[in-house]
């Protein structure tokens, strides 16, 4: 048994560490899925963050650029719809700046080359509008001074082109840099969910394993632990069989006793009484005979009779009988037992309840003997019940190819101390019993092979069970 709960704990032991070891690995994986997620997202935002600053720098060179082509279609064509443009140039240039300032931000290098590509769009704008002011002051000729801002003009442009080309080399970098980790990032989550979704069906496979080894386990000690159980209810049955012989046999052995002992007993009182009787009877021949002593002669010859009866009917309850065996319905003994007792049910209102077996119900047995049995049972169960509430249950079926016959009441009870002593001799609780019709009862049961047990809870009511051989 010690080993086996060694094996157990050790068997348990490890079931647990593979399950911690399991969701461990699982959780490992959870925990780097989701930092390689937010290295992911913040990458991504990186790029896009890239994405959009190139955008602005290109948005911002075109500006710049339609606004010089709109000044030049100007002074070209000396038509101010050309302007448009330029006008709208400062507007435009004000927002794209402040959102290149916020996405450069967090790069110190790029934020101050967009200082500085902001100083140069200004500049360059302020040459654009003194040109074209000059340009109208002049009554729209070129002069030299236009001439001389153009080219200051141009040489701004190009450090603008110059500087934004620097910007958007250097964000294409932080561009493919990104990328290059966004796919590295990618490859790690791919092989991070490839070993998730392994470790989780090796899980499944080891619950599966260890659910099969378990469920197995589990079979084998529920087959143990019924077959202990079996074995336990067999020992207890036998047990249960063997205090039923033992009780039987006791009780046979005391019957066996007492029947002895009711004929020493006979033997040893009927001489002395039968002395007793002849000595009184001589006694009246030889005294003179008056109230008194006539008085004194009938009470000796009443004592002297009640004993020969009482010793005579010890003798009878304790005797071997001569029975004279016949085939007959134990249903119908128990019905005429019950005619006999009619009037004693009728007159304390007891309500009776049959439950007769319809199919083996013959036995072999002497009729009025066993009917006597029934009686002195039916009269002891109506006496113990209550008038007007009482219950008599009679019932009858086939046990271990035996005839079992119930009596039950609802009464009175008896106390545990009394039912070792029921079937003794003279031993009753009714104030004017005998004490010898339970013993009677006992002994035609018996002379029969019968058995005859008890059951009964004070103030719960009594059952006499019956059990007598199929004819």
């Amino acid at each position: 048994m010690k080993l086996t709960v060694d094996k157990n704990f050790f068997l348990d032991r490890s079931i647990r560490s593979g399950y911690a070891i399991a969701f461990l690995l699982l959780l490992l994986s959870y925990i780097l899925i989701f930092y390689t997620n937010t290295k992911l997202q913040q990458q991504a935002q990186a790029v896009e963050n890239s994405n959009n600053i190139i955008t602005h720098l290109e948005s911002l060179q075109s500006i710049v650029t339609d606004a010089e082509t709109g000044v030049r279609g100007y002074m070209i064509g000396n038509d101010k719809h050309f302007l448009e443009p330029f006008y709208n140039s400062e507007k435009n240039i004000d927002g794209s700046i402040g959102k290149l300032k916020t996405l450069t931000i967090a790069n110190p290098l790029q934020k101050k080359m967009a200082d500085t590509l902001n100083r140069l769009i200004v500049k360059r704008l302020q040459l654009l509008k003194a040109g074209k002011s000059i340009f109208e002051k002049n009554g729209g000729i070129v002069t030299d001074s236009v001439r001389a801002l153009l080219y200051k003009g141009k040489k701004a442009m190009d450090e603008v082109r110059d500087l934004t080309q620097r910007m958007k080399m250097e964000e294409r970098m932080n561009l493919n840099k990104g990328n290059a980790e966004l796919k590295e990032f990618r490859s790690t989550i791919k092989v991070i969910n490839i070993t998730s979704l392994l470790i989780a069906f090796l899980l499944i496979a080891y619950s599966f394993i260890t659910y099969t080894r378990e469920n197995k386990l589990k079979k084998q000690a529920d087959t143990q632990a019924l077959s202990y159980r079996e074995e336990l209810e067999e020992k207890i049955k036998d047990l249960k069989d063997a205090n039923e012989e033992l009780i039987v046999l006791r009780r046979n052995e005391k019957f066996a006793f007492t029947g002895r002992m009711a004929r020493t007993i006979a033997h040893e009182v009927k001489n002395p009484l039968t002395n007793i009787g002849l000595a009184a009877e001589q006694l009246k021949d030889l005294v003179t005979l008056n109230e008194e002593s006539n008085l004194l002669f009938g009470m000796i010859a009443r004592n002297s009779n009640r004993i020969n009866q009482l010793v005579t009917d010890l003798l009878n309850s304790t005797k071997t009988l001569n029975l004279k065996f016949d085939k007959v319905s134990v249903n119908d003994l128990l019905d005429e037992a019950l005619e006999l007792a009619a009037d004693r049910i009728e007159l304390n209102r007891i309500k009776v309840e049959k439950k007769y077996t319809t199919d083996i119900c013959h036995i072999a047995v002497d009729k009025e003997q066993i009917k006597i049995a029934f009686l002195n049972l039916i009269v002891n169960a109506v006496e113990a019940t209550e008038a007007g509430k009482g219950m008599l249950y009679l019932k009858t079926y086939n046990k271990n190819d035996k005839c079992v016959v119930i009596i039950e009441d609802n009464g009175i009870g008896m106390k545990e101390e009394d039912l070792a002593k029921l079937f003794e001799p003279f031993f009753t609780s009714k104030p004017k019993g005998t004490g010898l019709g339970l013993t009677h009862t006992q002994s035609i049961i018996l002379n029969h092979k019968g058995t005859i047990n008890v059951e009964s809870k004070h103030s719960k009511g009594t059952k006499f069970e019956i059990t007598l051989d199929f004819a």
